[in-house]
């Protein structure tokens, strides 16, 4: 497997080769990819060449995560192509890539009306939220059978037959013992009108569902795959920045020879030959940063204690009549908290801009690649083309990119192409950290192992919708519905409030987005309900999922796997499920405590529902990694800050490999559509284990990150 020559492969040259792979196509052209020499273009997305080799054009961006395979593995299974013959490249812009659930999930409900305009035409190409299957596998699946019918159809007309009764497979179209290669094929193809409809293939198909390698592998591996700060280009110069959390930022020291220092509304850039050289003088410099007042981590906490302690709370989720089912007792209550979380990708942001001749070019790590292309349009005349780099790294934080607006600022004061990378310090500085938050749990419990009511009132924000107002220039702060469905059990009488609290602090999205700390918070609570009702965590759960089948079969196949021994005292075994992101994860946990009281987990075993399977393996390690990353998460140092901004501390390195705890992942096979990935473990990592620590101490962690238990 390899990626085609025109993805993203950019030398230490002009990147030419670049530019040729996103040359701006038309508005008023239909196809998403300009075929290169020697290829013929069938549909608007799937180029084949003279060597038979199948080029698919991929809307979403690579973070990590597979999805430029999975979305080709997709296409090339409705096309019928061999997979060792198959391409990837980055696609053009198109009404095609919207993803309809960035608005079906309520990212963008916050923005006035005045700016729906932006989310027209393909401008909601985002990759986040665990969508990319779930959004664009159909339009995948499409552009594959549109271009199998082409071939069929010349196909036949060569045979003399009906182009129904042709099928592809291999990269080969056969009828009744007669075959031709694609290569043969795709000129003729090419020179004909698409069907008005092309039939797909009924599931399972011969490529989907198979745990094919990834496309991006062998590049990686080898160094060849290019991120945004490989990008290099003739005469360029470097940035180094430093940020402010909303105020002005400011250098009163003279530049050193050879670096020119550039002011912003709230950041400094320092310019110089060499990126090392700009940030030495940054470092040098001195650079103030002015912030609001206030925004320590003493605000923080005032902030969300205001939220949850005030009668202005929006009910988001209800179901019976929790008043009733409260009246004469009193429910069994407890507080839970989950401060701010810092991203911890490896990849430092970075962006790079050019203008000459009237063209605007952009290279940058973006999740979210047309609604900056946009941003950056409005800010001049000429024609604008951004160029989608892979991110190096799942965190999230690319959705929020502004570095290429200053890369494009810088770049119009200096005439010449200028690359901004923040340092890993600054990066962390003015990190946008998943919101902090603090929730009040209340539930009555019955003798018989039902839950008469249940009530959560929860304080923070939204961190994505905080993120697409930044992007879109909307106001949000309020927590999405979809992310609060979150409780999956048959209780009659729920309500699920949330009161939106003012923070003094940047917010974004994350992977998982608020999902971890809500599944925390529920999971341990229904914990803390069975033990004080001297029931199995297991018993109560089972007794609970009556509605919910596929997540009842999750569990009881995890606790199988894992060796199941009832949670009591000592057992040093937790569970946590969740439905959410249409799939549905069981974990048993089992953790101690290691050395200094730390949170020491040794095994983990999840069992998965995410409907139809496109490729296990990228399953597999989306949970697998999620875990990981979860638990590193809850047991890292929670962030300080001052002015607004993060004052530390750094975090820490990721454990090593034989630090790691057992992971098996188990993949329940489900005939329902495919449901969110990403963003699976990291729901259920942290309930599992804090409820495997409550039943081997005795303690209850309310609070995330764990903090060492002595």
């Amino acid at each position: 497997m390899r990626i085609d020559r025109r993805t993203l492969l950019v030398g230490t040259g002009a990147g030419v080769g670049l530019a040729l792979a996103y040359a701006w196509w038309p508005r008023g052209e239909a196809a998403v990819l300009r075929p290169g020499d020697g290829e013929h273009l069938l549909g608007p997305g799937i180029a084949i060449g003279r060597d038979g080799r199948v080029t698919v054009a991929v809307p979403q961006v690579e973070t990590g995560q597979g999805i430029w395979t999975g979305l080709a593995q997709e296409a090339a299974d409705e096309l019928g192509a061999a997979w060792e013959r198959v391409s990837v490249v980055p696609a053009l812009p198109s009404p095609l890539w919207d993803n309809p659930l960035a608005k079906g999930e309520g990212w963008t409900d916050a923005l006035g009306p005045w700016r729906r305009w932006r989310l027209d035409e393909g401008a909601l190409r985002i990759t986040a939220g665990s969508t990319s299957i779930r959004a664009m596998a159909p339009v995948m699946r499409q552009l594959g059978a549109a271009a199998r019918a082409l071939l069929a159809a010349e196909a036949a007309s060569r045979w003399g037959v009906a182009a129904a009764e042709c099928d592809t497979a291999d990269g080969i179209v056969t009828h009744e013992g007669k075959a031709l290669g694609f290569a043969e094929l795709a000129e003729g193809a090419a020179s004909r009108r698409l069907p008005d409809s092309a039939p797909l293939r009924p599931r399972p198909g011969k490529l989907a569902g198979q745990p094919l390698p990834r496309l991006d592998a062998l590049p990686k591996t080898r160094g060849s795959l290019r991120f945004a700060n490989d990008v290099r280009l003739p005469g360029m110069v470097y940035a180094s920045l430093r940020r402010s959390s909303g105020g002005a930022a400011r250098v009163d020291t003279p530049p050193p020879l050879g670096v020119e220092f550039v002011s912003g509304p709230d950041w400094v850039a320092a310019l110089a030959a060499d990126w090392w050289s700009a940030e030495a003088a940054l470092a040098g410099a001195g650079v103030r940063t002015f912030g609001p007042g206030g925004g320590d981590d003493a605000a923080v906490e005032g902030a969300l204690d205001a939220a949850l302690g005030s009668e202005d709370a929006e009910t988001l989720f209800a179901r019976g009549d929790v008043e009733q089912a409260f009246d004469g007792v009193r429910p069994l209550a407890a507080s839970y908290s989950a401060a701010a979380m810092l991203h911890h990708d490896l990849e430092p942001p970075s962006a790079t801009a050019r203008l000459a001749n009237g063209l605007l070019e952009v290279w940058a790590a973006t999740q979210a690649p047309e609604l900056v292309r946009r941003s950056i349009a409005a800010t001049g005349p000429e024609r604008t083309v951004l160029y989608p780099m892979p991110v190096g790294g799942q965190g999230g934080r690319a959705l929020d990119d502004e570095l290429a607006g200053i890369a494009v600022t810088l770049a119009r004061r200096t005439g010449k192409p200028v690359q901004v990378t923040l340092s890993r310090t600054e990066q962390v500085r003015s990190d946008p950290v998943r919101s902090p938050l603090k929730a009040r749990m209340l539930a009555r419990p019955m003798p018989d192992g039902s839950i008469a009511g249940w009530r959560m009132r929860l304080a923070g924000v939204d961190g994505t919708g905080a993120a697409m107002a930044r992007l879109l220039g909307g106001e949000s702060g309020a927590v999405r519905p979809a992310l609060l469905a979150t409780l999956p059990y048959a209780v009659p009488n729920v309500a699920i409030e949330v009161a939106s609290a003012s923070l003094p602090i940047r917010t974004g999205y994350h992977r998982g987005e608020l999902l971890g700390p809500l599944t925390f918070f529920t999971e341990s609570f229904l914990d803390e309900l069975a033990r004080i009702g001297g029931r199995d965590p297991l018993g109560l759960r089972i007794g609970l999922l009556g509605g919910n089948p596929r997540l009842a079969r999750c569990l009881v196949r995890a606790t199988a796997l894992g060796g199941w021994d009832g949670g009591g005292p000592g057992s040093q075994m937790g569970l946590a499920v969740a439905s959410v992101l249409g799939s549905h994860i069981a974990l048993v946990a089992s953790a101690s405590l290691g050395p200094g009281g730390a949170v020491a987990p040794d095994r983990l075993v999840a069992v998965v529902d995410c409907g139809r399977i496109v490729n296990p393996a990228l399953v597999r390690q989306q949970v697998e990694g999620g875990l990981i990353a979860a638990l590193a998460q809850a047991s890292a140092a929670a962030p300080s800050f001052r002015h607004g901004r993060v004052l530390g501390p750094l975090p820490p390195q990721a454990p090593a490999m034989a630090a790691q705890p057992e992971i098996l992942v188990e993949i329940l096979a489900s005939g329902a559509e495919p449901g969110g990935v990403n963003g699976l473990g990291s729901a259920v990592a942290p309930a599992a284990v804090g409820n495997a620590l409550a039943a081997a101490t005795g303690r209850r962690l309310r609070s995330l990150p764990f903090a060492p238990m002595a």
